[in-house]
C-alpha cells in the first residue's frame, strides 16, 4: 500500500443529510481534503476528543483505549486503503508483542481510535485521486488577512449556496458547470455538497485501463 499521511481538520455539519456530518481529513504536505460523510455518534466521539471534553462515563472508543492496556497491545497505525461506490473502507493496524494484526473498521471508528491513541492516519494515492478536493491555500490565507473585505465576501457567498445546493439535477450539468459549482462548495466549506459533484466530475471521466 502506497502510504499517504492524512490529519483530522474538522467536522462540518451536513447541510443536506439531517443528523450527518463531514468529516475532514487532509493530506499532509498536499492541498488535499477528503470528506467522509459519518453519523452523529461518530462524529460526537471524534467531536468530544477533539475539544478535549471528559464525558462522565467511558465511550465505546475509550472502552477499547482500556481493554487494550490491560491486554497490553497497541494500535500502530490506521489505513483508508478502498473506497468503493463512495463508501471508505478501513482497518486498523494492531501490534501485540512482535505480531501485527489487521482488522477492518468502519472509517469514523478508525478515526477516532487513531486520535485516541495518537497514531497515523494513511490513505492511498487512487482515494486522493478519487475523492480528494483541491483547496487553494494560498487563497484562504489572503482571504483571512483581508478581513475589511469579509461582509461583501459573505454577503456574495449566500446568493452562490443556492446555486450549488441543486445537486439533485448533477447529470444534467456540464464539466465547466460542475467545475464552477465544486470551487464554490470548496470555498463556502460545504464539503458534503462538494463530495457528491466531485463524484459525478469522476463518474464522467473515461475508465483508465
Amino acid at each position: 500500500m502506497d502510504k499517504i499521511k492524512l490529519k483530522v481538520l474538522g467536522l462540518s455539519y451536513s447541510q443536506t443529510q439531517s443528523g450527518a456530518y463531514a468529516l475532514v481529513l487532509e493530506a499532509v504536505g498536499s492541498e488535499h481534503r477528503i470528506p467522509i460523510i459519518i453519523g452523529s455518534f461518530e462524529a460526537q466521539a471524534i467531536a468530544i476528543h477533539l475539544e478535549k471534553l471528559k464525558p462522565p462515563r467511558p465511550l465505546t472508543h475509550d472502552l477499547f483505549i482500556s481493554i487494550a492496556k490491560k491486554l497490553k497491545f497497541g494500535l500502530k497505525e490506521v489505513q483508508i486503503y478502498k473506497l468503493d461506490e463512495g463508501v471508505f473502507h478501513s482497518r486498523l493496524i494492531v501490534i501485540k508483542d512482535n505480531d501485527t494484526m489487521e482488522i477492518d473498521a468502519r472509517t469514523s471508528d478508525a478515526v477516532a481510535l487513531a486520535l485516541r491513541f495518537d497514531c497515523p492516519i494513511y490513505t492511498t494515492q487512487e482515494i486522493i485521486d478519487k475523492a480528494g478536493l483541491i483547496i487553494n491555500l494560498e487563497g484562504e490565507d489572503a482571504e483571512e488577512d483581508n478581513n475589511q473585505d469579509d461582509k461583501g465576501k459573505k454577503q456574495s457567498s449566500s446568493s452562490d449556496k443556492t446555486t450549488i445546493s441543486a445537486t439533485e439535477n448533477l447529470s444534467q450539468k456540464s464539466i465547466e458547470e460542475l467545475n464552477d459549482m465544486l470551487q464554490k462548495a470548496i470555498e463556502q466549506e460545504a464539503y458534503e455538497q462538494a463530495s457528491k459533484i466531485n463524484d459525478e466530475i469522476n463518474r464522467r471521466k473515461p475508465n483508465k485501463k
